[in-house]
C-alpha cells in the first residue's frame, strides 16, 4: 500500500525545490514607511514639513529586512511618528484616500507595549487580518511625552460597521 502512494506522488527534483523555497512571499499589496519628528520643529515650517518617506516593500522578506533595520518606536524621540500606509497613501489628511476617513486611537502602558502593539499593527495589516482591508490606510506609532499610542487610520469615517469593527479590535 505504501509503495502504490509512493508511486502516485511525483518526485519534484532538488532543483525546483531549492528555486521554489527562493521565490519571494508577496504581499497583497505594495506598503511604505514613512518618519515623522517633530520634536524640533523650524519657526513657521508648514506642518508635514519633517515628514518623510522611507520605503517601499512588497514581499515578506522585504518587510523583514527593514524592520530588522529600523530602531523600535519606543526609542524614537519625544514627538517623533513612526507610519505604515498602504503605498502611494500619504500619511495626511490632505491625501486623498484619507480625506474622509477616521482615526482610532490606543494608548500604550510603556515603551514595551508600545513596541509589541507596533509589531502586531503591522503584522495584521500585512497579512491582510482585516475583514475590510481596503478601509484601512495605515497606522502610526506615536512617541509623546506623556502617553505613547498607536493610531489605526480608516478610509472612511461614514462607514459605520467598519467603524464599530476597527473599535472593537484597538479595545
Amino acid at each position: 500500500m505504501a509503495t502504490e502512494v509512493a508511486a502516485a506522488v511525483p518526485e519534484i527534483p532538488e532543483a525546483q525545490e531549492a528555486v521554489a523555497e527562493k521565490q519571494p512571499h508577496k504581499l497583497e499589496r505594495m506598503w511604505t514607511f514613512w518618519y515623522d519628528n517633530q520634536s524640533k520643529p523650524k519657526q513657521g515650517a508648514a506642518w508635514g514639513s519633517s515628514l518623510r518617506k522611507g520605503y517601499t516593500f512588497e514581499t515578506v522578506e522585504e518587510f523583514w529586512c527593514l524592520y530588522d533595520q529600523i530602531i523600535q518606536p519606543s526609542k524614537l524621540p519625544g514627538n517623533a511618528d513612526f507610519h505604515l500606509f498602504r503605498a502611494g497613501v500619504e500619511p495626511k489628511w490632505e491625501d486623498p484616500e484619507c480625506a474622509v476617513g477616521g482615526k482610532w486611537t490606543a494608548n500604550s502602558k510603556g515603551k514595551t507595549n508600545l513596541d509589541k502593539m507596533w509589531l502586531e499593527s503591522l503584522m495584521a495589516l500585512i497579512g491582510e487580518q482585516f475583514d475590510e482591508a481596503d478601509e484601512i490606510c495605515g497606522v502610526v506609532a506615536s512617541v509623546r511625552q506623556r502617553q505613547d499610542k498607536i493610531s489605526l487610520w480608516t478610509k472612511t469615517a461614514s462607514n459605520e460597521a467598519v467603524q464599530v469593527f476597527v473599535f472593537y479590535i484597538m479595545d
